[in-house]
């Protein structure tokens, strides 16, 4: 990776669906499943799963800006997942599965809060968005079985049922910022 690549650290319920979007984008060089947000060092999926160590399940995204711009990522942010569920997506519930923006910089909070009124005023939820914009600290990376999970199991329900409606939308708005 060169110096003119940026990260973006996003939590939006389940790390699979948001992986799977992410991975579909024009610019998007690597997307990492963890969690960031919490108190423990070095936390396992279990440990994470129980709600009581503060982290949130997220992606970390390395993207190539003079491809896609980070307005761009929040903007599939906004479409892949509920921003107005407070600790919930759909089934899951906790604060592990909150809508999240860890800001990598001052300028990516600016960016995230404006993308956020934005959101908000477009009229696209009915209830206000809820979604936390915090400083980024530190993202520890999920053990291996959670990296490219939908990739590795598509036929499995979850994959079918949650993450494919997600990706279907990604593909239906933002066609022209697929990968071949």
């Amino acid at each position: 990776m060169t110096d003119t690549y940026e990260k973006a650290t996003l939590g939006g319920g389940c790390f699979w669906c948001l992986e799977a979007a992410y991975q579909c984008l024009k610019g998007v060089e690597t997307v990492v499943s963890g969690y960031a947000g919490g108190t423990l060092a070095y936390p396992l999926y279990e440990q994470v799963c129980l709600g009581t160590t503060g982290h949130a399940e997220v992606v970390q995204v390395t993207f190539d800006p003079s491809k896609i711009s980070f307005e761009e990522i929040l903007s599939v942010f906004w479409c892949i997942h509920n921003p107005t569920t407070r600790n919930r997506q759909g089934h899951d519930s906790g604060t592990q599965y909150r809508s999240i923006i860890f800001c990598h910089s001052d300028n990516q909070r600016i960016v995230a809060e404006k993308s956020l009124r934005e959101a908000d005023a477009s009229g696209v939820w009915s209830s206000p968005i809820v979604t936390e914009i915090v400083p980024y600290t530190v993202f520890y990376q999920a053990d291996e079985r959670h990296q490219d999970y939908y990739l590795s199991h598509p036929e499995e329900a979850y994959c079918q049922v949650v993450i494919e409606p997600k990706v279907a939308k990604l593909r239906k708005a933002f066609q022209d910022k697929l990968k071949k």
